[in-house]
């Protein structure tokens, strides 16, 4: 059972509503979630820090693990707000990701979306992040069948490629560093760093390691491992490109709608987001 946690304040801001701890006690329970800790009733609480709800989600919803899921399900719940209703937007000549058939000997399938006028904050951009890793740590089973790249629109040029080459003619900076590595050298060093080497399994042993590009031969990300520093995405970020790959596509289509659906609130057009065109070696769309 996945565990969150949330600003008490911001929650409750949201919510219209000041609960006392008995009344979103009774909340969560006829919701179906768990109120496991609420850090301003143990005492422990340092003198300006804010209070956090520590609360327990039941195992078949992923869209409940943050902030966006869990406020928006319980405002419609109360009846404070509507259901939201999403639209795709019509879009003459979308986006597309043009995949290469040697994909298929290591990671077979992705998937894309475009959020377009996201407007971030330090909480929204956190909360974005923290989405990534809690679906790669449960939904997408440590990244083995699923894993999450996003980046800044802005900083590349469609439409995109999603490739296999062989670890040495992969070469680019990945994510907050500045040493250009290929495969090989990557690997190596991402041995010593202890959030990426859990993950090293899954192509290191691969003859091709799949890689996104852009239409300019930019890396953008080597799935499941790492973005590239030149896409990522930042608090000034406003048009988020989200590519998805993987080994399973129901797996895949269901992060996708988790990640579009949590966070296409923050955009111009609220719960509005723009397809990207997916084509297949075998010409299907």
């Amino acid at each position: 059972m996945p565990t969150i946690n949330l600003d008490k304040k911001e929650l409750f801001d949201y919510l219209g509503n000041q609960f006392d701890t008995a009344q979103f006690l009774e909340l969560c329970f006829e919701f179906g979630i768990e109120l496991e800790e609420d850090s301003s009733e143990d005492g422990t609480l340092a003198e300006g820090e804010r209070a956090q709800l520590k609360i327990d989600i039941p195992a078949n919803r992923y869209d409940l693990i943050c902030f966006e899921g869990v406020s928006r399900a319980l405002g419609v719940f109360l009846g404070r707000e509507e259901t939201p209703k999403y639209r795709v937007a019509p879009v003459e000549k979308p986006q597309r990701i043009v995949v290469a058939k040697e994909c298929a000997l290591v990671r077979p399938y992705v998937v894309g979306v475009i959020l377009r006028g996201v407007e971030f904050n330090a909480d929204r951009y956190q909360s974005f992040i923290d989405l990534q890793d809690k679906l790669h740590n449960n939904l997408c089973s440590k990244r083995t069948l699923v894993s999450i790249g996003t980046h800044d629109l802005d900083t590349v040029t469609g439409p995109f490629t999603y490739e296999a080459q062989t670890p040495e003619d992969i070469k680019f900076v990945p994510l907050d560093q500045t040493e250009l590595m290929d495969g090989r050298r990557l690997i190596e060093f991402y041995e010593s760093v202890k959030h990426i080497e859990p993950y090293l399994h899954i192509i290191r042993d691969s003859p091709v390691y799949p890689v996104i590009y852009d239409a300019k031969r930019t890396v953008m990300s080597l799935p499941p491992l790492i973005n590239s520093e030149h896409s990522k995405i930042t608090l000034d970020t406003r048009n988020i490109f989200i590519e998805i790959t993987a080994t399973d596509l129901t797996k895949v289509n269901m992060v996708l709608n988790i990640m579009l659906t949590m966070f296409s609130g923050y955009c111009e057009e609220p719960f509005t987001v723009e397809p990207v065109e997916v084509v297949y070696p075998d010409g299907k769309t």
